[in-house]
């Protein structure tokens, strides 16, 4: 008869902790202390939006305690946002001690680095002149990776079916594949007649190289059983190609566009500088002339998440045309 109210106790113990969302009551406590931090103590110099700061971050902080308190009960918290509940209690954190050791204490100091508010106040105050830089850094971006990957495409192809073919160009690309693409510029200089045809160059250079390798590694290491078998029931050489060949070789294909995703945004700081009026790489050497390093900072966020996206949208791409290995990648 003793033992029944601790039983009763300890599963309405539980009964709260399968309820609650632990991780977000967690992170709404380091978000809410960021918000107090940022409005209650000092800067030790002005950087301007620390009132805009403190109220994402306290409004961050009330969505997460809600969504603690009654996420689970109500199904609200599954999936994705329950993976992501270590993740915003490590970004809480974050924030707590970046605006800390910047803002407030200075050990971090002023121009070489930045707190939040500071990010945010480059995107409130120089927001118009960014979205241009977006654009066009998208637009030379989008030029050069796709030009880049369609000649790389074809060439891998046809290193990897024609003997000859590699036999000429593949001693060539490895001696051009090591090679940084930014290394080319003064010969971009002499065969391009604008700064911009040659940017788009470097880019597509960037991009195509690996994509290249790869598709050839991936024609070239397709069991010739099944051209064997292809042949024997009358099929050609262009149906070789295009049903066999190239559905075969797609793994390694996108692992070169992956690797070309990468180097052609590592280039892109390189190939604006080759005469850009705009472009997020123009921008940072604009900025970092002037040591407005928040700006440069704040460019350098803008970039990781545009190439974040893009990454994803190529995953996306990948398990639509690749379907049929569901069960070997995940």
């Amino acid at each position: 008869m003793s033992s029944s109210p601790a039983i009763g106790l300890s599963s309405e113990t539980v009964n709260w902790e399968q309820r609650l969302w632990l991780h977000g009551l967690v992170a709404s406590l380091f978000w809410a202390a960021t918000a107090a931090v940022t409005l209650v103590l000092p800067d030790v110099v002005p950087w301007g939006s620390a009132g805009f700061f403190a109220g994402l971050a306290a409004a961050t902080a009330a969505l997460l305690f809600l969504a603690g308190v009654a996420g689970k009960s109500a199904g609200l918290i599954k999936g994705r946002l329950l993976r992501a509940g270590p993740w915003l209690v490590a970004l809480g954190i974050w924030f707590f001690l970046w605006e800390l050791f910047t803002a407030k204490f200075g050990w971090l100091p002023k121009p070489f680095f930045s707190p939040p508010q500071g990010l945010l106040n480059v995107y409130v105050e120089d927001g118009p002149r960014l979205l241009i830089c977006i654009a066009y850094t998208l637009r030379l971006w989008a030029l050069g990776f796709f030009s880049g990957i369609a000649v790389g495409y074809a060439v891998g192809i046809a290193l990897g079916w024609s003997a000859r073919f590699s036999y000429w160009g593949m001693p060539l690309l490895k001696l051009i594949g090591p090679v940084p693409a930014s290394a080319w510029i003064p010969v971009t200089f002499y065969f391009f007649p604008t700064t911009f045809a040659a940017s788009i160059f470097i880019v597509a250079l960037s991009a195509g190289i690996p994509v290249a390798i790869l598709t050839s590694s991936g024609v070239s290491s397709v069991n010739t059983a099944y051209y064997d078998v292809a042949r024997t029931l009358g099929a050609k050489t262009s149906y070789l190609i295009r049903n066999i060949a190239i559905p075969a070789s797609l793994p390694h294909v996108f692992v070169g566009l992956f690797m070309g995703l990468y180097y052609s945004f590592a280039v892109l700081v390189v190939a604006e500088m080759l005469g850009a009026k705009y472009g997020l790489g123009w921008y940072i050497q604009f900025q970092t002339a002037y040591s407005a390093y928040a700006n440069v900072y704040a460019t350098l966020v803008i970039m990781a998440l545009i190439c974040a996206g893009l990454v994803k949208l190529l995953f996306v791409l990948r398990a639509r045309l690749m379907k049929w290995q569901s069960g070997f990648i995940k």
